[in-house]
């Protein structure tokens, strides 16, 4: 799993052997809803991996688009990636503090859109690395900038329109949010216009595909169980949806490692779904 480009994620143990390489760049990709009055970038400075850089969903994001941290244009993206110090020849090993990693799971499906799949998620994230007590550092890292180049692949985004085509032909639609928020039960941090799901998706929580004491994803075997009880083929179409396209990159990245590499996110998600007056919604 270490060595091989093709995977999605590397080792704890294989990054703290690479941390010198030129190479590897790495992204602390920390993410908080305001609600929570936490701050990645404040906790990136408190503490974070060795030559690591921040890089924030909020603003490698599309502006001008009222929905959260919708995908940038190609040519923001590369200029942002670039300033980062990243060029098309670097391995980005992304992490963050969340359980799981859901955030730079999203980080690591932006690269793969934009053409660099070089690209992996630290497996445990920065919870995992800091129990083993490997090395961070508190001085912010400041790049040199780099060139690089994106290659937008559309087949890995999921639009509105895409989603209302899925819903009525019947494909497979996979919701990563928890079954609360999947029934309409469970209010989101979300201000959602309404509460439930997309007509015909299909609840795979994202948190079951995780180890609830490391963090790690869970084995292949394992994750195949889980895929196979939800009902979910993965040799057919697989778009997946959670709340504001963060998680389901999450379900997309554990699809990937199980030989689905062409499964789409829907970058709007139920944040776009929930607030328009002619979308079904079920519950």
């Amino acid at each position: 799993m270490s060595t091989d480009t093709s995977s999605a994620l590397v080792s704890s143990e294989w990054l703290a052997q690479h941390l010198t390489d030129p190479t590897i760049k790495i992204l602390d990709c920390t993410w908080h809803h305001p609600s929570t009055n936490l701050d990645g970038r404040t906790q990136y400075r408190g503490r974070h991996l060795p030559g690591s850089v921040h890089f924030d969903i909020d603003q490698v994001a599309d502006k001008s688009n009222p929905l959260p941290h919708m995908l940038p244009t190609a040519e923001d993206f590369a200029h942002k990636v670039g300033l980062l110090g990243i060029s098309n020849s670097d391995r980005v090993i992304v992490y963050d503090r969340h359980y799981g990693g859901s955030a730079a799971a999203r980080v690591w499906w932006m690269f793969r859109v934009f053409g660099h799949d070089n690209v992996a998620l630290l497996d445990g994230g920065f919870g995992k690395w800091t129990k083993e007590k490997r090395p961070a550092e508190m001085t912010p890292v400041r790049p040199a900038p780099a060139s690089f180049t994106a290659n937008v692949q559309p087949g890995l985004v999921a639009t509105l329109a895409d989603v209302q085509r899925l819903a009525q032909s019947g494909a497979q639609l996979v919701d990563a949010r928890g079954p609360g928020k999947f029934d309409g039960t469970q209010a989101d941090v979300f201000a959602f216009k309404r509460q439930g799901h997309i007509p015909g998706a299909i609840n795979l929580p994202w948190a079951d595909l995780v180890d609830p004491d490391t963090g790690v994803l869970l084995s292949p075997d394992a994750l195949t169980a889980r895929v196979t009880a939800a009902g979910i083929n993965l040799g057919k179409t697989i778009v997946t949806t959670c709340a504001s396209g963060i998680t389901s990159c999450m379900l997309a990245l554990a699809l990937y490692q199980l030989g689905a590499p062409t499964t789409a996110v829907y970058d709007g998600s139920w944040a776009e779904w929930s607030q328009l007056d002619d979308t079904a919604v079920a519950a």
